[in-house]
């Protein structure tokens, strides 16, 4: 059991992965698309956020469906949708033809994200939930650093539409490795898969929690979806820029594991506290100061301590039966805000005139969670919440 609970979890961190990698792969090849279809930095904004989309109307209705259908068939159809549609961005032609094929990736990646969650918290008991959790949230970074990397080469070697389909590659073979090792944890057969809601207070507590993963995770995906324009425009070679990006995001993936043992020791609010300050600030170092590689630093690995806190926080906002459609609830809002922060950091942009505004606009959207934080805490004992963890 304990074997394949890690099977399982390998597979829900390299969909997650894929789910970075698909995200990153408009901003990563953001300066030959605005070049080939004229597009301006407010509709690459909406180009990226065509992926994220109608995850606004599809979280909690898939939340629904995993706990009447059983996570392994709603889970599936998530990671082979991410699949398919990436290969239908591939082959299209306009932007509104890669746009649909995002869309239909994007749905699939929400099945996959709404029930990761609650698939750890079915496998991972204790000090083992936040370690699985923290594995999982690493993914997102890892794959869009992977795209950064991987995306420039395989445009310039072999064209748009090949660098599009490599989207497909991580999805897939998640797909695989899930429907080989998933089962059913054995304290969760036999449960009742009849639709119902969480409570009144588990409701406001997940989406209070939503709101403050949706704007750290916005905020850092709409700054990372302009950031390469900017250091382009700034000078910066492409060995550079895919250096900067490439410690920013994969930075996270020490600063995401770390964070989570510094929270039992030092407190849940007082490392989300320093993240997220760090967060802010090396976005704006990165914005309107040199050295980028220092202030990438400082992003990915300081402001990524505390993403393991949020989840956790999250998951355990709804009892475990209510898990599905709670994630559901929570990452409603995620969607929401993925889909618009892009293209209103865009306009900034383009208010501006330069890229750097759309890099501040998502540095003040980053600290709106702190406030937000607050408030779920004030209702909640996080502490209680953290032990559990």
């Amino acid at each position: 059991m304990h074997a394949r609970g890690w099977f399982i979890l390998a597979s829900l961190a390299l969909a997650r992965v894929a789910f970075g990698y698909q995200f990153q792969t408009i901003a990563s090849l953001g300066t030959d698309l605005v070049s080939r279809f004229g597009l301006s930095y407010a509709q690459l904004g909406s180009l990226v956020g065509a992926y994220m989309l109608l995850g606004t109307f599809v979280a909690l209705p898939l939340g629904l469906l995993g706990r009447r259908f059983g996570d392994r068939w709603v889970m599936g159809a998530g990671l082979l949708l991410m699949t398919l549609g990436s290969c239908v961005s591939a082959r299209a032609d306009t932007v509104s033809g890669i746009a649909a094929g995002r869309a239909v990736a994007g749905v699939g990646a929400v099945a996959m994200i709404v029930l990761q969650g609650k698939i750890i918290a079915d496998w991972f008991a204790g000090s083992r939930f936040m370690i699985g959790i923290s594995v999982s949230v690493c993914g997102f970074p890892i794959g869009m650093g992977l795209a950064q990397l991987v995306l420039p080469s395989v445009l310039t070697g072999r064209g748009l539409h090949a660098a599009l389909l490599t989207d497909a590659v991580p999805a897939a073979l998640s797909l695989v490795l899930f429907l080989a090792s998933f089962r059913e944890a054995s304290h969760r057969t036999g449960l009742p898969r009849h639709f119902s809601l969480p409570s009144l207070r588990e409701c406001m507590l997940l989406l209070i929690a939503g709101a403050v993963w949706t704007v750290y995770t916005s905020g850092f995906s709409a700054f990372a979806s302009y950031l390469p324009s900017s250091l382009t425009l700034r000078g910066y070679g492409l060995g550079a820029v895919a250096l900067t990006m490439t410690v920013m995001m994969w930075g996270n993936v020490p600063g995401t594991m770390v964070g989570g043992g510094l929270a039992a020791r030092f407190g849940g609010f007082n490392i989300f506290l320093i993240g997220t300050v760090s967060l802010a600030c090396g976005m704006v170092g990165l914005a309107l100061a040199g050295w980028p590689v220092a202030w990438a630093a400082l992003l990915g690995f300081g402001g990524s301590i505390q993403p393991g806190v949020i989840m956790a926080v999250g998951t355990l906002s709804a009892r475990p039966e209510n898990r599905a459609v709670g994630m559901g609830l929570f990452y409603t809002l995620y969607y929401l805000g993925g889909t618009f922060a892009p293209g209103l950091c865009g306009m900034a942009a383009d208010l501006s005139g330069r890229p750097e505004g759309g890099l501040i606009a998502a540095a003040a959207i980053s600290l709106l969670a702190i406030p937000l934080y607050m408030v779920h805490r004030g209702l909640a004992s996080h502490a209680t919440m953290l032990v559990r963890a």
